[in-house]
């Protein structure tokens, strides 16, 4: 377990279920002492006591394993960030955001060249990546997806197939509210586990 981790555990387990509950939108299983959380339209345990994250779903190792770093960041420190606010519909890059030139520094780029590489010439594979893992088609590029990878953080990846022109793009928009969810180190984990969950 991580540093950032273990501290929003820590966090996580002083804090009241009901107001955790009425900020997320997470759900409390009061006999079993777990948090339910869906994510990527699959459901997973969380548990404050043993610190860890659980999940059924065919797909779920996924999150769980093989993007268990940016998950398993991700989960605690939206428990106790988000709040309880209505959802503006604005949506914006994330190097638009307060600090957000982060993105685009060193090892924190965004891998949306890589992801443009991959689809540029499948949309269709994109499509049913994206289906795996409960995107909602919207009408952006040639192809795009509203993805919950919390509950109250939705975003948006856009595919711009390659043509004779111009080569293929990808893009990544969160709602403006973010910033009000989690700190701008986490949305960073959030952004880069819903692109490397489309490999």
């Amino acid at each position: 377990m991580y540093a950032g981790e273990e501290k929003a555990w820590e966090i996580l387990s002083g804090l009241s279920p009901a107001a955790v509950c009425r900020e997320s939108g997470l759900l409390f299983d009061e006999s079993s002492g777990l948090y339910i959380m869906r994510s990527f339209s699959m459901d997973f345990s969380i548990s404050p006591r043993d610190r860890t994250i659980s999940g059924n779903a065919p797909e779920s190792p996924v999150l769980l394993n093989r993007l268990g770093y940016f998950f398993k960041l991700s989960v605690p420190w939206y428990a106790i960030s988000a709040k309880d606010i209505p959802l503006t519909g604005k949506l914006v890059k994330p190097v638009g955001l307060k600090g957000g030139q982060l993105f685009f520094r060193g090892t924190h780029v965004l891998p949306l060249d890589r992801l443009a590489l991959k689809y540029g010439n499948d949309v269709d594979g994109f499509i049913k990546r994206a289906g795996d893992f409960g995107g909602e088609a919207i009408d952006y590029g040639d192809a795009s997806f509203r993805f919950h990878p919390l509950p109250r953080v939705p975003l948006v990846l856009i595919l711009w197939a390659a043509d004779e022109e111009f080569p293929a793009r990808a893009d990544i928009l969160f709602d403006s509210t973010c910033e009000f969810h989690l700190p701008l180190d986490i949305i960073w984990s959030v952004a880069m586990m819903s692109i490397l969950i489309m490999f």
